[in-house]
């Protein structure tokens, strides 16, 4: 897949493309229909297939207050695109001047500036152009009038919950994020550099590994089962995300005790997956009872992985039939 930063990005215009215009934060199972729907068009019409997205988000230039923190950062967004068969991803600047076109303007941009957009796929809840004063009928109606093919993809649900980036954040937000997990088609997760902690684990309960300060969308405070993945490897890991209080206040660390695994890990970033919520954090009276918890947590979390396991591969007997 290519990515451009802006139209400027495209030395020439395109033959014809096929397009879906959105933040695409998260990557959840709409998107993921959507944006499948694109390629399977685009192949049909010898087109590209190509997403448009926006950085930073939209709120956060019009409305910074209400800005919320991001599911997925653009690196990720990108190689998750990517892997759906996109062969297009523009990123747009937001502006407040792109925001101030009228939706007729902002649909010919797509259409008559070097996308060439024969065809549009959005959801039921698209909206653009300035006070969001397009919408989903908007956009068949001037696609009618322009001369480009629209297609509504419906919404989709998943035991009950329409599925959307606002629902999601709700639950990571709530600590949920094995519910997240279904509305997303994977797990949630933060990935950044490894650094250096206070050295409180090593010398009082169990090294961990520390993921640097996380500027993105964290879960809601807590103890989590999780899947850390470091050097190239997936490892089964309990992962604690809160203040330390048993050691005083600090600031939000991400911290993960990787289970039945000794040595020293060279890695300099790593990735955690959410699967579990555990329990909340708690600040215990000293780092022995804190010791004792972390055990705990240690055993809950390898019967929850051999239980997963299991489970696993009982789908894998059946769909061989």
């Amino acid at each position: 897949m290519r990515l451009v930063h802006g139209f400027e990005g495209l030395e020439k215009p395109l033959r014809a493309s096929v397009v879906s215009v959105g933040n695409f934060d998260g990557v959840h199972l709409a998107h993921q229909q959507l944006l499948r729907g694109v390629v399977e068009h685009a192949r049909q019409l010898g087109a590209i297939a190509a997403a448009v997205t926006f950085e930073p988000h939209p709120i956060k230039v019009l409305a910074p207050a209400r800005a919320p923190k991001v599911l997925t950062p653009l690196p990720l967004k990108a190689r998750l695109i990517e892997e759906l068969g996109v062969d297009l991803l523009v990123v747009l600047n937001f502006t407040k001047q792109l925001a101030h076109l009228s939706p007729l303007e902002f649909i010919r941009l797509m259409t008559q500036g070097p996308l060439q957009a024969k065809a549009f796929h959005e959801g039921p809840n698209f909206t653009f152009g300035y006070r969001q004063a397009g919408n989903a009928r908007v956009l068949e109606e001037l696609g009618s009038q322009e001369g480009f093919a629209v297609r509504i993809v419906p919404a989709i649900t998943v035991r009950g919950r329409q599925v959307s980036s606002t629902c999601i954040r709700e639950l990571i937000n709530q600590g949920k994020v094995h519910i997240a997990c279904r509305l997303l088609g994977r797990p949630f997760s933060n990935h950044g550099p490894i650094v250096a902690g206070l050295g409180v684990g090593r010398r009082h309960t169990v090294p961990t590994l520390n993921l640097a300060p996380v500027e993105e969308l964290l879960p809601q405070e807590g103890v989590y089962v999780t899947r850390t993945l470091a050097a190239c490897e997936s490892y089964d890991s309990v992962t604690n995300v809160g203040h330390k209080p048993t050691f005083g206040e600090h600031r939000v660390t991400v911290e993960s005790y990787l289970l039945q695994f000794s040595g020293e890990l060279q890695a300099e970033e790593m990735t955690v997956q959410y699967l579990f919520r555990l329990r909340d954090e708690i600040k215990f009276q000293n780092p022995a009872m804190l010791k004792l918890q972390i055990e705990e947590d240690a055993r809950r979390s390898l019967k929850f992985f051999r239980l997963f396991r299991t489970l696993a591969r009982s789908r894998q007997t059946v769909a061989r039939g």
